[in-house]
């Protein structure tokens, strides 16, 4: 990797860690990047995985006020998503690389879409916490909302693109609780899947170590960033960015 290939990479990673802590979908960031540089996809999204770890919790940390009182619920959804996360973790390394490389430009494709619907997915939100009221919801959202985290946890671990976007507009759709706490409780899920896929790729799979360590800081930077000052990014802004940088991936994984 040269110098260049290295501070792109590094700054990837910083835009990934602010991004993923926002909303999620900052692998559409770092994982072109690391194509670029020139390594295959399988071990590019294991690289990205192991090296988002670090900005997944810092991200989680600078959240912390957020998390407060959400004991409970984390350890409910927690457990659900470490076994999903395990489960798409063997599945990235189970099938075929062929398979990835077909698979993948479908998974941004598919995360784009959900990235664009975002403010659609708000505005159900909201218009479910007006129905409600002030009562409570369901605390861990009932069967539908465990089956989803499952299956999102799954796709976390298998590539992860949007993953963050898939969790906040399940519990967005499903709890009655404050956006912002969502968002917390996504950071610390987020977190989980990461380290969990991380710790089997660790024994298992092929990874670039200078990928991995120059995102892993990169991204702890970024989950601050976007922890303190993310909040006040324009929405619009940053859909924008995500939108443009996973068409560019889908254009270079159908070319390779």
């Amino acid at each position: 990797m040269s110098p260049w290939e290295a501070l792109a990479v590094f700054a990837a990673g910083i835009g990934a860690g602010t991004i993923n802590t926002i909303v999620g979908s900052g692998t559409l960031i770092t994982f072109p990047v690391l194509l670029a540089t020139g390594l295959p996809p399988v071990t590019a999204n294991v690289s990205n995985t192991l090296g988002l770890v670090p900005g997944a919790v810092s991200g989680a940390i600078g959240y912390r006020k957020e998390l407060q009182g959400q004991r409970g619920r984390i350890m409910r959804l927690g457990a659900v998503c470490l076994v999903g996360g395990l489960a798409g973790a063997v599945l990235l390394l189970t099938l075929p690389s062929n398979s990835f490389d077909t698979i993948v430009p479908i998974l941004i494709g598919l995360a784009l879409v959900l990235v664009v619907l975002q403010p659609r997915l708000a505005a159900a939100l909201r218009r479910r916490q007006e129905a409600a009221g002030t009562g409570p919801g369901h605390p861990d959202g009932g069967p539908v909302l465990l089956t989803g985290m499952l299956l999102s946890s799954a796709y976390g671990g298998y590539f992860g693109a949007a993953q963050g976007v898939l969790y906040v507009g399940l519990m967005g759709l499903l709890l009655h609780e404050d956006l912002q706490r969502l968002n917390a409780v996504k950071n610390v899920l987020a977190a989980l899947v990461n380290g969990i896929a991380a710790v089997f790729f660790l024994f298992v799979a092929e990874f670039d170590w200078t990928a991995v360590l120059l995102i892993a800081v990169g991204s702890t930077l970024g989950g601050q960033i976007g922890a303190k000052i993310g909040r006040r990014l324009p929405p619009t802004v940053l859909r924008g960015v995500i939108v443009v940088v996973g068409v560019i991936a889908i254009v270079q994984l159908m070319l390779r």
